[in-house]
């Protein structure tokens, strides 16, 4: 990064259309941010048209807003990929299209990097928009480790308070794996890989927006693709072998997945997998209980909606 001037700084949002109001509503909240720097929000639109008229909501060459078709493989991970190449920005963000970024953000991670040359890149606190409520979620510590990310997938550190030095993201870090099964956990994954180069900087407030009401995950249901993708992080991580905790959470979720594939062999292997590394770990219990007919998976469903969980 240049002394002279604030580190320039790319947003991508990748969109796949049907969210048109909510995303332009993350754009405007990147586009107002307080930084003194560059900023560039780049909408990648995944097997969709771009939309244009998006382009008129930049402020001059200091804010620009640009469009693009991803030009790689469809989904999630390939479509960040896609935004991350098509800029050259010091310092690269993320928001999902129907997310936004506080005031403040921006100019707090900055600075934070700044004061922090050791860490790669840097997360922060979220406020999540429930049906008539709201609940923040802010890690407690100023770092989070690979250490840290074994043990739990640190929810306070959502994908869209992400930012990262760009040469650590093309560099040792390496851009989204397009790998992962259907990209599940992606966001997670990288983390895991951010973390185990370098320290992930922490702001310990309140920086991004999230909504829950009436959002649906594309995972949603997708039983088959998250048992798989999880098996593929176990297998690429070795390391949760030695974190009875961490491990036993990602076998609970591979248990749950099976169980709710009606794989009553698949769900109790991976439920006493999971019992075996912690017996903790509810989803253990619930996966085995499935198999064996004590609750059915509709109650199950219904109780995992509840909680706004996939898994």
């Amino acid at each position: 990064m240049s002394e002279e001037r604030p580190p320039s700084v790319a947003a991508v949002i990748c969109t796949r259309g049907d969210r048109a109001e909510l995303l332009r509503e993350a754009v405007e909240s990147i586009v107002r941010q307080d930084y003194p720097g560059q900023i560039t929000v780049m909408v990648v639109h995944d097997r969709v048209a771009p939309d244009e008229s998006l382009t008129e909501l930049g402020a001059g060459p200091a804010r620009e807003v640009r469009v693009m078709l991803s030009d790689r493989q469809a989904g999630l991970p390939a479509s960040r990929n896609a935004g991350v190449l098509a800029t050259d920005s010091d310092l690269v963000g993320f928001c999902d299209d129907d997310d936004a970024w506080l005031p403040g953000k921006l100019s707090a991670q900055v600075a934070e990097l700044a004061r922090r040359p050791d860490a790669g890149s840097v997360a922060c606190g979220a406020v999540s928009l429930h049906d008539g409520w709201t609940s923040e979620c802010v890690w407690g510590k100023p770092e989070i480790t690979f250490a840290d990310l074994l043990r739990s997938r640190v929810k306070e550190a959502p994908p869209s308070s992400f930012l990262m030095r760009r040469d650590v993201l093309l560099g040792p870090a390496g851009l989204f794996s397009e790998k992962i099964p259907g990209g599940f956990a992606e966001d997670y994954e990288m983390l895991l890989r951010l973390a185990a180069h370098a320290p992930v900087a922490y702001v310990r407030q309140v920086g991004v927006r999230i909504r829950v009401h009436g959002r649906t995950s594309h995972f949603t249901g997708n039983w088959a693709v998250i048992a798989e993708a999880l098996e593929w992080l176990l297998r690429e991580y070795p390391d949760f072998a030695g974190v009875r905790r961490g491990h036993a959470r990602i076998a609970g979720q591979i248990a749950l997945s099976n169980g709710m594939l009606g794989q009553r062999r698949e769900a109790l292997r991976w439920a006493s997998r999971a019992f075996r590394a912690s017996p903790l770990e509810v989803r253990s219990y619930v996966a085995a209980a499935m198999a064996l007919h004590a609750v059915s998976r509709s109650w199950v469903l219904a109780r995992l909606a509840a909680a706004g969980a996939t898994s």
